[in-house]
């Protein structure tokens, strides 16, 4: 018998995880996502990722009240649920959008997917992204990854 392994490699399905996580935790706190990543470190971020799976077996609320408490993340005032005027992606959604471009800048820099986790996280495109009144959020990976590099919405 053929072993289903699924259609995403462990490591998509990890960043995946990973990035979903830095969302909720974002809408949690009412912090923009690239202070949430700041927060976090890169010590933790490399924790989740290795860690994921079995994360990702337990409640999400559980998982994230531990890295807030355990980052002191604060709560903030960004809320860009609350500004929202149409339908509001979940964390799910948007930890996709982050997943795929984070796996794009990473093969198209060579460089590891931490390192593109915080570059990308900490670029121009994180806020554009996160303001769910634009369409950035649903636009083809393609067209993201070409604007990260531009450094600039094209």
């Amino acid at each position: 018998m053929e072993e289903n392994k699924g259609r995403e490699s462990s490591q998509d399905n990890d960043l995946f995880f990973t990035c979903s996580l830095i969302d909720f935790i974002a809408r949690k706190t009412k912090n923009t996502r690239k202070d949430v990543v700041n927060a976090l470190g890169r010590e933790r971020l490399e924790k989740i990722y290795g860690l994921a799976d079995v994360y990702h077996s337990d409640n999400i609320e559980r998982v994230s009240d531990d890295f807030i408490r355990e980052s002191v993340i604060e709560k903030g005032d960004f809320d860009n649920v609350k500004e929202c005027g149409y339908a509001i992606p979940s964390h799910w959604d948007i930890g996709k959008v982050y997943k795929r471009l984070i796996k794009e800048v990473a093969e198209h820099e060579k460089i590891g997917t931490i390192e593109a986790l915080l570059k990308v996280y900490n670029s121009f495109i994180s806020s554009k992204i996160d303001d769910y009144n634009s369409s950035m959020y649903y636009e083809n990976p393609s067209y993201l990854l070409e604007c990260y590099l531009e450094n600039k919405v094209i």
